[in-house]
Order: C-alpha cells, then structure tokens, then sequence
C-alpha cells in the first residue's frame, strides 16, 4: 500500500480507497448519461458552469428513483449474456422517466379521425425503448 501520508494504517488506505472507488463510479455514470465534461469545443467557464447543474440533475435523478423503489428494488434491463443483480444509474434514470411520462399521461385527440390505436404491447415496447434512450 501506497500513501503520502505515512501515519495512515493500511485498513485507513483501503477504507479511504474504497469511498473514493464510489464518487469514482458516480462521476463515470454522469460522464456516460449526462455528459459531464464531454462538451467539446466548450470554454472551460462553460464547463464550469455546467458541471455543477449536470451533478444536481444526476442527484435529483439518484433521490427520485430512490423514492420510487417499491419492495427495495429498481426494474432493470437484463442482458442476454449476463445477469445484473445491481440496478445502474440507466435504470434509475429510466424509472424516472417512465414515472414521469405516467404521470402525465397522453393526451389524445378528442376527434375520432385523428386518433391512431396502437396495440398495448407495441407501446410498452416504444415507451421502455424511449426511457432507455441515451
């Protein structure tokens, strides 16, 4: 084990690695779902600008999902290849969208003619393809 600070033991380093592990992934999951520090071509005062609000929408997405969390578990997407036993920010930030598009419902055209009926299967299928879009 490695440290500066010679003083430290080597559960205090592991401990210290372990937490900073974790904002490690967090800022990687903002990276890939919102975009953190990828605006190209940006002045580093816009990024600086950004950055903070792309956090905050990462946090709110974080506690609203976890209100959402019925029987102490997300929905998630499983892969063919492999099983998930932990939920990504992916599926948080898409339990949050399906709640929301819930909650407001669709509006539909009070004209007959204008209205399309589209099976129940199919829309599930558009409205899960929708919340997990990057």
């Amino acid at each position: 084990m490695l440290c500066t600070n010679q003083n430290m033991t080597a559960l205090q380093i592991v401990t210290f690695f372990v937490r900073r592990w974790q904002l490690e992934t967090t800022f990687e999951e903002a990276r890939r779902h919102l975009g953190l520090e990828t605006q190209r071509q940006w002045s580093a005062l816009a990024i600086a600008r950004t950055t903070p609000i792309l956090l905050g929408v990462f946090s709110s997405v974080t506690l609203l999902a976890n209100t959402l969390v019925c029987n102490g578990t997300l929905p998630m997407r499983q892969a063919a290849w492999y099983t998930r036993t932990i939920p990504t920010f992916s599926d948080a930030l898409a339990a949050v969208r399906a709640h929301w598009w819930r909650a407001i419902g669709l509006a539909t055209s009070r004209r007959e003619r204008d209205m399309i009926k589209v099976p129940r299967n199919v829309f599930r299928r558009l409205h899960e393809a929708a919340c997990y879009a990057a």
